[in-house]
């Protein structure tokens, strides 16, 4: 059998080819019983539709382009989920490509989502792309995520320095009174976190702090590397609490302190800051921020239909954006088991928050 066509899944659902184009394109027109049997006859022939003609003819791609920095980071799959769900209900569909982490495969996938005209394009920024400058893509609707910039553009992002702002109220509303922050500084992420950090500790002069400025932040290798160090401190000068400037380092330093023969939080509290699910593995839950990516993903589609509304209703691409559109998602607390033991699990203040089932 050559290609199918779509005057062949017409003949075999029985229906007009106009039928078979709106149950394909606007399948809210189509009475549910017709679509059902169209989209049969679509199963049954294998038809794909030929989205380069439809290009070619001026017609429109209703899909959106995400590229991620990886998909083995709990953030970034809460945003391509709500990016995705949101997505579906504004009637589109979603594309996404993982860039490893690196800055040029991530502009090459900005370019391809551009080539191929998608509606519009998400990026949840890596840690390495400049975004004092960011690239455009002509027409096409583009919003970058997990990342603030002051330059042109939509950004959507987590609230990084209240964060950590939010970890160490925390921490100091235990009573602590030696705080080690540990994890390098050299993101601007994880920066803004010290920050936020650093903010509430000057309003606890109480409480001493140290900062180990080391340790990449997903490798928890270097996170247990850092809590075996500070376990082996004298007692009169050990921290009794931890901050890890992300949850994998976090998890760890947990590692590292009971490897060292200390508890957790008995001996040494330890926290998170971002929120990152797929480092909760470990035999202590960890005390954090809640995964804030899928209201991240969700505002970020928000973001492309503002641009294509705007668009549709006489603004034009270079005035949309040539002023700076930023919001940031304000994280929430889970208060865990590695800083006030088997005190059950509460997420501080989560309206509205879809955490799925993380939690």
């Amino acid at each position: 059998m050559g290609k199918v066509t779509i005057g062949d899944v017409a003949r075999e659902a029985g229906v007009a080819l106009g039928t078979v184009s709106n149950a394909l394109n606007h399948p809210e027109k189509v009475r549910a019983e017709t679509l059902a049997v169209v989209n049969e006859a679509i199963r049954k022939l294998g038809y794909a539709p030929n989205q380069s003609a439809r290009l070619l003819a001026g017609g429109s791609n209703p899909t959106f382009g995400l590229v991620v920095p990886q998909l083995n980071h709990g953030l970034s799959l809460q945003v391509a989920s709500g990016a995705s769900v949101e997505a579906n209900r504004q009637g589109y569909g979603m594309l996404i490509a993982a860039a490893n982490n690196d800055a040029d495969t991530e502009a090459r996938y900005l370019r391809y989502f551009a080539g191929t005209q998608v509606a519009g394009i998400l990026v949840q920024v890596t840690a390495a792309a400049d975004m004092s400058r960011p690239a455009q893509t002509g027409r096409i609707p583009v919003a970058y995520l997990d990342t603030a910039s002051d330059a042109p553009g939509f950004f959507v992002a987590a609230d990084a320095h209240a964060q950590g702002g939010l970890i160490a109220t925390h921490l100091a509303s235990l009573g602590i009174e030696c705080l080690t922050v540990i994890g390098s500084t050299a993101g601007p992420r994880e920066a803004a976190r010290l920050a936020g950090i650093r903010s509430v500790m000057e309003l606890h002069p109480e409480i001493e702090l140290t900062v180990i400025d080391e340790g990449t932040p997903d490798l928890a290798a270097e996170g247990f590397e850092i809590g075996r160090r500070i376990a082996a401190q004298p007692d009169s000068e050990r921290a009794d609490a931890v901050i890890g400037l992300t949850d994998v380092l976090a998890v760890g330093a947990i590692a590292g302190i009971t490897q060292e023969g200390l508890s957790v939080p008995g001996d040494i509290a330890v926290a998170g800051c971002d929120g990152n699910p797929l480092a909760w593995g470990g035999d202590v839950p960890l005390t954090t921020c809640a995964p804030i990516g899928y209201e991240i993903g969700r505002r970020g589609v928000q973001c492309l239909i503002t641009q294509i509304e705007a668009i549709k209703a006489g603004t034009s691409r270079a005035e949309l954006v040539g002023e700076n559109h930023q919001e940031l998602v304000r994280p929430f607390m889970l208060t865990r088991a590695s800083t006030v033991g088997a005190a059950p699990l509460q997420a501080t203040d989560a309206i509205s928050l879809n955490l799925g089932t993380f939690l």
